[in-house]
């Protein structure tokens, strides 16, 4: 086999591993709660660690990729992941749980940021677009198929085999990387932003953190308050050292491009309303309705089968019909999908959320395959990465931010729907598998408020993303 293949076949392997722990974790974590007497925060930082340090570390691990070879940094970022996975597997508690998912996002981040670099340096011409469509597929697969393969795992092994199965899969890919896959440099590559990485990280942490803790308390307990502030301060200080920096995280320009703009906001509304929803809608099925994990990614496999056959449709559509028309509308379609789960109430069976489900779906199909033109189709071939970069960052905070918004929301409404000691038991995951009838109306009126959120944010930025995404725009990019 060419090494270029063999480059394929490991940037395949590694996309499909970070890619399937996005969604695979989500169906396991009612039982990782009973498992380790997790609360409702543990569960939202078990998802938020990983999506957190996947943002804040992916432009700056480009960085470092270009700096010092790709092939290296990617190995490295291999064997990052593989270890937080391994660390994870053995979590004797939530916090080393929660610790060893931010190591898989630091692994995750890097992958994300080297992989489409490296098959980009290994093939040309005809064969380029083999491999990408390739490397499209597997991701495609992969975030289709981890409900169902994380169901499987933890009806049939255990929660912790959600993780180990990564181990063979990341050692077999490091052997090859290191044997078969090319090194690759940019020559005088620029000088890495740290300064910037940690605002932006530290800033990005202390809005979900207060997010999360006011959802433990109350919005206006002082803690909370104080990590808002300092978010604030954190964040325009970001922005204000990317603007003075002679080679910025971040290129804060590119957002003047109002199709990119426009895809910018897509990408966060995509995370932040669908793919945000899914804990709280595995939340709703295994604790509420309680079906066990197994049987959630079976009903969860609704919303991929939408999304695979929408997003066939829309790869072949997307040279003949404005992605605006696809984004926007696709946006839409996720909002009314979501609006269509609501409504839920005590007596309800999961089928009252089949017509949502194939709805949100369609609209995700419709929206993923043209996102990524928004980024790199309308700048000059020389900022591509940094433009692809910034849309997975959107991408990743819109899921850090909306798990931890809905979450406050969550919890606020629960108050107010039970009564204290009965929402607290609640958010600690001890209803059980049958819970009480008043237990089951006041879970599912607070579930809905999070449906209507999401489905309203959706829907804003599918208007958004119509009025902003031109197609005069992509001129620009060749």
């Amino acid at each position: 086999m060419a090494r270029q293949w063999w480059t394929l076949l490991v940037v395949s392997a590694a996309t499909f591993m970070l890619l399937l722990d996005v969604t695979i974790v989500v169906v396991a974590l009612p039982e990782i709660q009973r498992s380790l007497r997790a609360d409702f925060a543990d569960l939202q930082w078990m998802t938020d660690a990983y999506a957190l340090t996947l943002a804040a570390l992916l432009l700056v691990s480009g960085s470092l990729a270009d700096r010092y070879g790709r092939r290296r940094v990617f190995t490295l970022g291999l064997a990052i992941f593989t270890g937080g996975s391994l660390l994870c597997g053995v979590a004797a508690g939530p916090g080393m749980l929660i610790a060893s998912r931010a190591v898989q996002g630091a692994g995750g981040a890097i992958l994300f940021a080297t992989s489409l670099a490296l098959l980009a340096g290994a093939f040309q011409g005809r064969q380029r677009g083999v491999a990408f469509g390739v490397w499209g597929a597997v991701s495609g697969v992969a975030t289709a198929l981890g409900p169902l393969l994380g169901g499987v795992l933890t009806t049939e092994i255990s929660w912790r085999a959600i993780f180990l199965v990564n181990l063979p899969i990341g050692i077999a890919a490091i052997v090859i990387a290191l044997r078969q896959v090319d090194e690759a440099r940019v020559p005088h590559a620029g000088r890495v932003d740290w300064l910037g990485t940690v605002t932006l990280t530290a800033g990005l942490f202390s809005l979900v953190y207060g997010l999360i803790r006011a959802s433990e308390t109350t919005w206006g307990e002082r803690l909370v308050i104080i990590c808002f502030v300092l978010a604030a301060v954190l964040l325009v200080a970001f922005v204000v050292i990317e603007s003075r920096v002679d080679d910025p995280l971040v290129d804060f320009s590119l957002l003047r491009t109002r199709t990119f703009l426009g895809g910018s906001i897509a990408a966060f509304a995509m995370n932040a309303s669908l793919f945000a929803m899914f804990l709280y809608i595995v939340l709703y099925l295994q604790e509420n309705l309680g079906y066990s994990a197994l049987q959630t990614g079976l009903r969860v496999l609704v919303v991929s089968a939408g999304t695979i056959v929408a997003a066939t449709v829309a790869g072949r559509l997307s040279s003949q019909v404005p992605v605006r028309l696809l984004i926007g509308p696709g946006l839409v379609l996720v909002g009314a999908g979501l609006l269509l789960m609501s409504g839920v109430d005590g007596s309800s069976d999961w089928t009252h959320l089949i017509p949502g489900f194939l709805v949100a779906g369609v609209g995700s199909g419709m929206v993923n395959p043209p996102l990524a033109s928004t980024a790199v189709g309308v700048v000059p071939p020389h900022r591509s990465g940094m433009a692809s970069g910034m849309n997975q960052t959107f991408r990743q905070i819109g899921i850090a931010v909306g798990i931890a918004m809905y979450g406050s929301i969550f919890t606020a409404s629960l108050r107010a729907n039970l009564s204290g000691p009965v929402a607290d038991a609640v958010r600690r995951g001890q209803p059980g598998r049958a819970p009480d009838p008043s237990v089951r109306e006041g879970f599912a009126l607070s579930f809905n408020d999070l449906l209507i959120v999401s489905g309203v944010l959706a829907v804003v930025g599918g208007v958004l993303a119509l009025a902003l995404i031109r197609g005069k725009d992509f001129s620009r990019g060749s």
